[in-house]
């Protein structure tokens, strides 16, 4: 009977570059964590890889210069509303800088009190006290007025501040509006771009049905722009600042290369070993209530033992209720009977209750991005282990 369930290892490789072969280092890397810390292979192990290393080694990158191209050419009148934008120096400014070197004018409509993934905009307690509400519109004098001295207490920053300075740097002219209502933009303009991640399909389709000329940012560098990278699927989305110029799109060959791998490691070990791609993972930080996923999915790319969604009991009910008569072995071996018998599809079933029916991606995603950590840990692969184990197992 094996006493450890799942295990994460954050996997230290080289430091990836544009053009490696990054299928071989990570094959090579766990071959030879294996060695220096030892661990078997087993099948159903997860070998994971962070977006950016696949995005960075597979050179796909553009320019700010390519991203004003790529706007001038879908907006050709100059003007444009941008529609909830999140507010992030890393994810966003790089593109706001391509859109306004592109433009002649921007409507920035933001939500408030805070952008989708919880960035925050002005004091909640302010806006408590104030005249405003949820519902309303604020005119940027509105917010200047009630919230202009609002500075996160993460970032040490007023976004809207710097986003206006970043716009003007770029000789565009700007115009701030606050709405929770998608569509107070066409108050302003008729020429959009629906800068929202994860309501990005609703919001375009209420906006084209009332007339509007709108792209999503993910239809921005989905196609080539005078030899750039881009991304067919999720253009801009997902992308990261790589240098004052230059942005990292969202990997675009993660398909081939998971599989790739799966392969390579079939060949060396024998087993059948789930890949995947990860981005940022899918929590919440409850004390700065900052939702972590600005990554349009959390795994763009993932073989196909990773499909589905978790089909578990919850041990705490069953003991409780049906085996509430029942202790040590006898318990064990009872709830083992009920995990081997249960329903191929718990959905509904209060065996179920209190289990996460979210994507095994998503959940398989969250734990390697809180394993390798967003910093300087070197270890953008992640090898799990048991991850698919019950008590049955044993």
């Amino acid at each position: 009977m094996r006493n450890v369930g799942t295990v994460a290892r954050g996997i230290r490789t080289p430091i990836i570059k544009e053009n490696d072969d990054l299928a071989s280092i990570v094959v090579e890397s766990l071959m030879e964590a294996s060695k220096s810390e030892p661990f078997s292979f087993r099948d159903r192990d997860i070998v994971a890889i962070t977006e950016a290393v696949v995005g960075i080694s597979e050179g796909n990158y553009v320019t700010v210069g390519q991203i004003a191209e790529d706007v001038k050419r879908k907006f050709p009148e100059g003007e444009v509303g941008l529609v909830f934008p999140i507010l992030s120096r890393n994810r966003f400014s790089m593109i706001l800088k391509g859109i306004a070197r592109g433009m002649k004018k921007i409507t920035m409509l933001l939500s408030f009190p805070a952008d989708e993934v919880g960035n925050g905009i002005l004091d909640e307690d302010k806006l408590e006290a104030s005249p405003y509400h949820l519902g309303d519109t604020l005119t940027e004098a509105d917010y200047e007025r009630e919230f202009g001295d609002f500075i996160h207490p993460f970032t040490g920053i007023n976004m809207v501040h710097f986003y206006r300075d970043l716009i003007h740097g770029e000789n565009c002219e700007v115009e701030f509006v606050f709405s929770n209502q998608p569509k107070t933009i066409l108050n302003y303009t008729n020429h959009v771009i629906n800068c929202d991640i994860h309501t990005r399909f609703h919001t375009k389709k209420m906006l084209e049905s009332l007339g509007a000329h709108v792209y999503g940012l993910y239809e921005i560098m989905n196609e080539s722009i005078d030899g750039s990278g881009f991304n067919p699927t999720y253009g801009l989305l997902g992308s990261n600042k790589s240098t004052e110029e230059r942005l990292k799109l969202f990997p675009k060959s993660g398909d081939k290369l998971v599989v790739e791998i799966q392969n390579k490691l079939r060949e060396l070990t024998g087993k059948e070993i789930e890949v995947m791609v990860y981005g940022d993972g899918a929590f919440k930080d409850p004390v700065g209530h900052i939702w972590e996923l600005a990554d349009p999915v959390v795994s763009p790319a993932y073989t196909k033992g990773l499909e589905g969604t978790p089909n578990e009991i919850k041990l705490k009910y069953v003991s409780d209720n049906k085996f509430a008569d029942l202790r040590g072995e006898e318990l064990k071996e009872a709830i083992k009977e009920e995990i081997r018998e249960k329903s191929s599809n718990l959905k509904g079933n209060m065996l179920s209750q209190g289990t996460t029916p979210r994507r095994i991606t998503d959940l398989v995603g969250s734990l390697c991005d809180l394993t390798s950590g967003s910093g300087d840990k070197g270890t953008p692969v992640v090898f799990i282990q048991g991850y698919f184990d019950n008590l049955a197992n044993d």
